[in-house]
């Protein structure tokens, strides 16, 4: 369904995407239907296109064509519920957004990374002299690039799983999953159900499309088999064809040929980058980017706001901002970046996590645990007692706490491992927030 002429389209969710969905679906002349837990309206909408209601109405659901869901939206509510059982088509905002969108699509998905990844990738193609479109769960919605006239080379999206959970026709020219480790368990029936959603990204390529995967992620790698296009694959170790780590450097090899770039003195630090860039690598090899603009751009890479970010020192005590971090798996990154003498405060809003695997990591790098919170008494507990912990009630009681017992060449480090709703809008407030308490102290 690409003619939306007077069709009627449901949006669900009135924010960032569910309000870019709807600009593109009026601008291709739909009429909607744009609901939330608070009904709003926008003025620039055409009042005669655009409708206002409640996502509790169960008759909003009458006379519909098409049902576009915000990602913030859970599977299970009761309008998606109803669309499925009515055969309604039933698409995110991605897969409203491709279907419009006339430039190949380069798409990253995976647990932790894909933010980075993303600009990272869209940078080189951009330092090679494309015009290119970055954003999805980023920032900007895809359904952005859609709209208005401006024309791309490319379009490069990190997408989520739950920007995957309603698509059936979404094809990237190039498709990217990093890793995937326990997250969004508050979501879904555990991991293989997480997995599975995250799966999704591979199963519409072709012959001519290229799966970019982590093959030494074992749930990433299992899925190669799946992909009908070109697997090329990125990991520590050498191989015949992909990129692997050589001392500094990655190891490109591809058609016969071999490039070496070094990954050693860039900006971006740390194993977890390494395999940000060497991500980002293997997608210019299949892009046939030229090597320079590569180079150009990871030397001018920086590290995005509140993934691992330097926010302060303190009487010799250095603070990072790892707002991010909001599932176990980017906490041990984040740990795994220091050697030791690190304070790290957990908590927040829990999403199912197994805090109890980072307790080997935290007696190694460790010197403190502050735990803060909703669920900070839960994930106390579950360090316990090879990892004793400090709890308190905010993040504000936490910071507090790290400077009083910090010592000079330590690291206080923010890696909640957790959402941050209990007591933020979300991670970007968080991690202002933190950086607010540290310039205070």
């Amino acid at each position: 369904m690409t003619d939306l002429i007077d069709k009627t389209a449901l949006v669900i969710g009135a924010g960032r995407a569910g309000s870019a969905a709807t600009r593109l679906l009026v601008d291709r002349g739909a009429v909607v239907r744009l609901l939330d837990k608070e009904p709003k309206a926008d003025a620039d909408w055409p009042r005669d296109r655009v409708e206002s209601g409640s996502d509790s109405d169960p008759g909003a659901i009458d006379g519909v064509d098409l049902v576009v869901p915000s990602p913030g939206v859970a599977r299970t509510h009761s309008l998606l519920d109803a669309a499925v059982a009515a055969g309604i088509p039933v698409w995110s905002e991605i897969e409203l957004a491709a279907r419009f969108l006339r430039c190949p699509i380069v798409a990253i998905t995976g647990t932790n990374g894909k933010s980075t990844t993303t600009v990272l990738i869209g940078d080189i193609l951009a330092a090679a002299g494309h015009s290119v479109f970055v954003g999805g769960n980023l920032g900007t919605p895809l359904a952005e690039s859609a709209s208005g006239t401006e024309r791309y080379d490319y379009a490069v999206v990190e997408v989520s799983s739950f920007q995957l959970e309603w698509i059936d026709s979404f094809r990237p020219r190039v498709a990217v999953w990093l890793n995937l480790t326990p997250d969004h368990l508050d979501r879904y029936d555990g991991i293989d159900d997480y997995e599975d959603t995250k799966a999704n990204l591979l199963r519409q390529l072709r012959a001519d499309d290229v799966a970019v995967l982590n093959r030494d992620d074992p749930r990433v790698w299992r899925h190669r088999e799946e992909v009908a296009g070109e697997v090329f694959s990125f990991g520590a170790d050498a191989v015949g064809e992909g990129v692997f780590l050589d001392n500094d450097f990655a190891v490109v090899r591809r058609s016969g040929s071999e490039r070496r770039i070094a990954l050693g003195g860039r900006p971006l630090r740390g194993a977890h980058n390494r395999e940000n860039m060497m991500a980002a690598i293997a997608v210019a090899a299949v892009l046939d980017i030229p090597l320079d603009a590569v180079d150009a751009a990871l030397d001018s890479a920086r590290g995005l706001p509140h993934r691992l970010e330097a926010v302060g020192e303190k009487s010799g005590v250095r603070y990072f901002d790892d707002s991010k971090a909001t599932n176990v798996g980017a906490v041990e990154k984040s740990i795994a970046s220091f050697d030791d003498g690190v304070i790290v405060l957990l908590g927040g809003s829990d999403k199912g996590g197994d805090f109890a695997s980072l307790r080997e990591l935290i007696a190694q790098r460790v010197d403190r645990v502050i735990c803060f919170g909703a669920d900070g008494a839960s994930i106390a507990a579950q360090l316990d007692p090879s990892c004793p912990s400090d709890l308190v009630a905010g993040l504000a009681d936490a910071v507090a706490m790290a400077a009083a017992r910090a010592r000079s060449g330590q690291v206080v480090l923010l890696a909640p491992g957790c959402a941050s709703f209990d007591e933020f809008r979300d991670y970007t407030e968080r991690g202002r927030r933190f950086a607010e308490m540290v310039e205070a102290l």
